[in-house]
C-alpha cells in the first residue's frame, strides 16, 4: 500500500492495518528463526560429519535467499506509523 492510499483510509482503516502488520511481524521474525535454524542444524551437523560433502552448501543456499527476502521486502511500517502519527493514533 502507498501512502497515498495511507492517507485516504479512515482512522479505523489505519488500526486495522497496523493490527496486519504487527501480524507479519511476528510471522516474518518466526520464519527467519525457523530457517536460521535450519541453517544452523545444517552447518553444525556438516561440520561433524566424517564425510565433507561440498555439495551440501547448495541446499544451504536456500534458507539464506529467504531470508535476505523477508528482511529486504518492502518497508511499509516507516509509512503507516508516520500516519498514524499525524492522525494521533498511536
Amino acid at each position: 500500500m502507498e501512502k497515498k492510499d495511507l492517507y485516504q483510509l479512515t482512522d479505523e482503516e489505519l488500526i486495522v492495518e497496523k493490527k496486519k502488520l504487527n501480524k507479519s511481524k511476528i510471522f516474518n521474525a518466526a520464519a527467519i528463526g525457523f530457517l536460521g535454524g535450519i541453517l544452523i542444524f545444517g552447518i553444525v551437523s556438516w561440520s561433524l560429519s566424517s564425510d565433507k560433502n561440498l555439495g551440501f552448501f547448495i541446499p544451504m543456499v536456500i534458507p539464506i535467499v529467504f531470508i535476505y527476502r523477508m528482511l529486504k521486502g518492502p518497508n511499509k511500517t516507516k509509512d503507516l506509523e508516520e500516519v498514524l502519527k499525524e492522525r494521533n493514533l498511536n
